[in-house]
């Protein structure tokens, strides 16, 4: 079997059982992903064209981001009682938001009603989960009824 065939189906199995990470710009890791390229009989490709390839595969290749889901459950009078405690609940998240480890988040309503009756964060591990649940006013002063953190592994989308 000439060697092109035989590093076409290698990439391609390594491929399909999940091995590959991001391609790097080298030339071999390239030529694994195009057989084209690594067709003697076409002309060379210059390097700028080889890591525009594999800069723009690259998310292809790579594994899916995971991230923590927080979700909080609230009492029936969070409207009530969350005000003296909202600016911190607030400015927690903001300030996770800047440090980037929360996501996005907000309060989650049954469909049709007007208060809330929990919430859902969106964590980029799950210590950061953690430590927005240790810090967070609400679940301190009784806001928060119970909480739950999952691990979610993104497959579309940007998030």
């Amino acid at each position: 079997m000439p060697f092109s065939n035989l590093l076409h189906r290698a990439s391609l199995v390594a491929f399909a059982a999940g091995l590959s990470a991001r391609p790097s710009t080298s030339y071999l890791a390239v030529t694994a992903f195009t057989p084209a390229i690594y067709n003697r009989s076409l002309p060379p490709t210059s390097s700028a064209l080889r890591r525009s390839f594999a800069r723009s595969t690259g998310p292809l290749f790579s594994s899916p981001p995971t991230r923590y889901l927080l979700s909080y459950d609230y009492i029936p009078e969070v409207l009530e009682k969350r005000g003296p405690y909202r600016e911190g609940h607030i400015g927690l998240a903001k300030e996770m938001l800047e440090e980037g480890t929360c996501v996005s988040g907000g309060p989650t309503l049954p469909p049709g009603e007007a208060v809330p009756n929990g919430a859902l964060f969106i964590f980029t591990t799950k210590d950061a989960a953690e430590k927005f649940v240790a810090g967070d006013p609400y679940v301190s002063n009784g806001i928060v009824t119970g909480h739950s953190i999952a691990e979610w592994s993104v497959v579309v989308g940007s998030n």
